[in-house]
């Protein structure tokens, strides 16, 4: 069971995919943030609608989540897609057809190897844009909400995928009452893939942001110290 990213690179994860299909064994790449209350009604209300736009805006403060983390900001740390990869792991969950990356702009702080913020451009395979907003800066309230317009009204998925609402109304969601957030579930998956024999090992949130490293235009920004 591998936390989120699943591993150094793509590659690597492959490779341990590999291994563990040669050897009868299960390999589960978790999701975390997939198992937040809202994400799973929201993927099947969105399965038989027409997506026409869908918005990304994932803005916290660093210096709350990761103060004096200094790896986060070295070649291979990701920067703001630590946190940002939590959405594109939603997003990927939650659209019924995939989305293809078409720009990326990364901020890089003039003092820094990882970016401290991200504008992406997506279009899904229909040709529906998808625009995501990644910024490490913003302090006060934090910000993690999806909103996916359609045919059939909006759909906003907020603070993490914890709440949601379609066309402007706040939909009921289970309580797991066991105070634990997002891990239990996690742990079910795991133990039911064990019990199959199988093994889980999705790799689309992990492929945007190498997609994001690869075609990002990068820009320069101030220095950024803890």
């Amino acid at each position: 069971m591998l936390e989120k990213p699943p591993g150094a690179t793509v590659a690597e994860v492959e490779h341990l995919a590999g291994l563990a299909a040669d050897r009868g064994l299960t390999l589960f790449c978790t999701w975390h943030s997939r198992e937040a209350a809202g994400v799973e009604p929201a993927r099947a209300w969105l399965a038989d609608r027409k997506v026409v736009s869908v918005e990304v805006i994932w803005k916290e403060d660093v210096r709350r989540w990761h103060p004096g983390q200094e790896w986060i900001w070295q070649p291979g740390g990701l920067g703001v897609f630590d946190p940002g990869i939590n959405a594109l792991s939603i997003l990927t969950h939650i659209l019924p057809q995939p989305a293809i990356l078409e720009r990326s702009t990364l901020s890089f702080p003039v003092n820094r190897a990882a970016p401290i913020a991200a504008e992406l451009a997506f279009r899904t395979l229909a040709g529906a844009p998808v625009s995501a907003v990644f910024d490490w800066r913003q302090t006060g309230p934090q910000t993690w909400d999806i909103s996916v317009e359609t045919d059939a009204g909006t759909l906003v998925l907020q603070e993490g995928g914890s709440r949601l609402f379609i066309a402007g109304k706040a939909q009921p969601l289970a309580d797991t009452g066991d105070g634990n957030g997002e891990y239990p579930g996690l742990y079910r998956r795991f133990a039911n893939l064990i019990r199959t024999g199988a093994s889980d090992t999705d790799l689309e949130p992990f492929r945007h942001v190498v997609d994001a490293f690869m075609l990002g235009e990068r820009h320069a920004v101030d220095a950024f110290d803890d």
